[in-house]
């Protein structure tokens, strides 16, 4: 018997947050504690100090090739994630990928399937992905078509809330009230317009497509459980990550982590399975936070902390208390019930 094998686990190694861990039993560690991850994205990428989206590019696509026993090919859009990853002429992928425009990265991956489909290679993956942009806005045509044909595609969209790799222009995923290039913090209602956006998890799911699902990246364990499962089934599926970006947002790169899992826990991203147009899973809430703690981290809302704008931070924790009750996120017996 080995050290590790003798060696008594003690409860913080085993804690809700632990990655990583190869004290854990084989079947409950991540694909990153085990010798079955492939560094599909590999070292040197040129990724900002404390990004999300390579966190949780790199935790998916191995996800995704553990399942497909790396039988994979990915298809990415313009944005930041090819920009920091494939500079001319190098690339840090170590696996089929192919770059695609800004705005038909879902167009190329189902021309991929249709092909593998011909030559019979149905032991072959495709998976689309990139940020909010290409994905809820530039893309979005392509995204319905895609799904509106049920082609063999996992669609991943890593969504940092607005534009980053051009200089964080506003994205239909970015929230009300944030400042970006384009919705600066001026006027009587500053940042980001209420009502604007759109929802593309509830847009998928109105698809009636086999599976749609969000994750975040405090949670890596639940999101290669999505993955795997999304690799389960055929036809359309469709995961948007919650991605904080230091840059974009103005938040420290060591607070990463901490705001994915804040934004969860106060309920400004509520994380849900569905499949063939229900929702038939929720993260529950135990105890929801309130907004404040979450949107003081980041300086793209301090304007929301000047005085005269109470009535804009009450309506993000409305927005937050509206998404707790739509997608029944308090847990039974919840102290908030």
């Amino acid at each position: 018997m080995n050290q590790a094998e003798n060696q008594k686990v003690r409860f913080y190694q085993t804690g809700t947050y632990t990655v990583g861990n190869r004290l854990l039993d084989g079947d409950i560690r991540t694909v990153q504690a085990s010798s079955d991850r492939s560094n599909s994205l590999d070292s040197g990428h040129r990724a900002c100090q404390g990004c999300g989206e390579a966190l949780g590019a790199r935790y998916a696509i191995d996800a995704a090739m553990r399942e497909t026993n790396n039988q994979l090919i990915a298809c990415n859009a313009t944005g930041c994630l090819e920009v920091f990853t494939t500079p001319y002429p190098e690339t840090a992928w170590q696996m089929p990928w192919i770059h695609s425009l800004f705005g038909n990265a879902a167009a190329v991956a189902t021309g991929v399937a249709a092909a593998m489909k011909v030559k019979g290679r149905q032991d072959v993956r495709v998976i689309a992905q990139g940020g909010d942009g290409g994905t809820t806005d530039i893309g979005f045509g392509c995204l319905s078509g895609m799904f509106d044909r049920n082609d063999d595609v996992l669609y991943i969209c890593y969504d940092n809330q607005a534009y980053m790799n051009t200089g964080v222009q506003r994205s239909s995923a970015t929230p009300p009230a944030a400042r970006t290039a384009t919705t600066m913090p001026v006027g009587p209602e500053p940042g980001n317009q209420f009502g604007q956006g759109k929802n593309v998890p509830l847009v998928a799911l109105a698809h009636n497509i086999p599976y749609v699902a969000t994750a975040s990246v405090h949670d890596l364990h639940d999101l290669e459980r999505k993955v795997k499962k999304a690799m389960s089934v055929r036809g359309s599926r469709y995961l948007q990550i919650f991605v904080p970006c230091p840059l974009g947002w103005g938040s420290k790169p060591c607070d990463t982590i901490k705001l994915a899992r804040m934004a969860t826990e106060c309920g400004l991203w509520p994380m849900f399975e569905g499949e063939y147009g229900e929702i038939t899973n929720t993260h529950k809430l135990r105890r929801p936070s309130k907004v404040d703690g979450y949107l003081k981290l980041q300086r793209r809302f301090a304007h929301l902390f000047k005085p005269g704008q109470e009535g804009q931070l009450a309506k993000m924790q409305d927005l937050a208390d509206t998404n707790i009750r739509k997608f029944q996120l308090l847990e039974e017996g919840s102290d908030d019930e």
